[in-house]
């Protein structure tokens, strides 16, 4: 790849956001990488429908299938679309919280033709609140997006950021400023979204909290009390339920994926 095919798009100028959104779409439509704002860190996405552009994330970022990324959604239509059996609790949280910093995590609809990676059958659903983002999702739908990082690297907060990383195995980069919201969790500024597994509820068991984020545990219980594991504060659990979960909170605590 070219380096002139590894443009940094500034989308506060208009011109620059036309061409780069026009560029990035296609990028993803030829399988390509592409990195975007999140509302918590950058993200560098590939069509969630195409294994090979998966892959391809998976690869720049020094990771293998048993780190399945999250997938960011355009809106609520998507959920049903790709979620086995949405239960109460879980629309209760994406009633609350999307768009926004929550990854739920659900059973994938087993007539999804997709490969992800190891996820066990789940999927981690997200709907961002980044216009950037809503907008690209708006027209190649589904993503598979992780934080814009090598692994064991710091998640950037910023295109520029990103592309130091990720150099040319990068299409596309979109600069939307600095990503993120300034959200403080017991005293710590948290950047990163909060993961929750809605698995359990399947069985009769209970949301748990895979990686604390900008969504406090005190908020989750206020929205499905009891429905939330009664150990809410525990630590991150590794598990194979979480995509990308558990490797990105044990690589890089304090900012992990998107």
């Amino acid at each position: 790849m070219g380096a002139d095919m590894a443009r940094i798009y500034d989308c506060s100028v208009d011109t620059e956001l036309l061409t780069g959104m026009r560029l990035a779409r296609s990028a993803v439509g030829r399988g390509e990488l592409v990195v975007i704002p999140t509302d918590t860190v950058y993200g560098v996405a590939a069509d969630a429908f195409t294994p090979a552009a998966v892959r391809k994330l998976l690869a720049a970022k020094g990771r293998g299938p048993g780190s399945p990324p999250p997938v960011l959604i355009p809106g609520l239509p998507t959920l049903d679309a790709l979620a086995e059996n949405v239960h109460g609790a879980v629309r209760d949280l994406v009633e609350a919280f999307w768009p926004g910093g929550l990854t739920i995590v659900v059973r994938a609809q087993h007539s999804l033709a997709w490969d992800l990676g190891e996820t066990h059958g789940t999927v981690a659903l997200r709907m961002p609140s980044n216009r950037i983002a809503l907008e690209l999702l708006a027209e190649t739908g589904p993503l598979a997006v992780s934080s814009a990082n090598l692994t064991g690297r710091p998640a950037p907060s910023s295109a520029a950021q990103a592309e130091a990383m990720l150099g040319e195995s990068v299409a596309v980069y979109l600069d939307g400023g600095d990503a993120g919201t300034d959200y403080t969790l017991d005293g710590l500024v948290e950047t990163s979204s909060t993961i929750v597994d809605a698995t359990p509820l399947d069985t009769g068991g209970a949301v748990r909290i895979l990686r604390h984020g900008v969504v406090p545990a005190a908020r989750l219980r206020e929205v499905i009390g009891d429905a939330l594991e009664a150990d809410a504060a525990a630590s991150v659990t590794r598990d194979a339920a979480a995509p990308d979960a558990a490797a990105d909170a044990a690589d890089d605590r304090a900012a992990p994926g998107s």
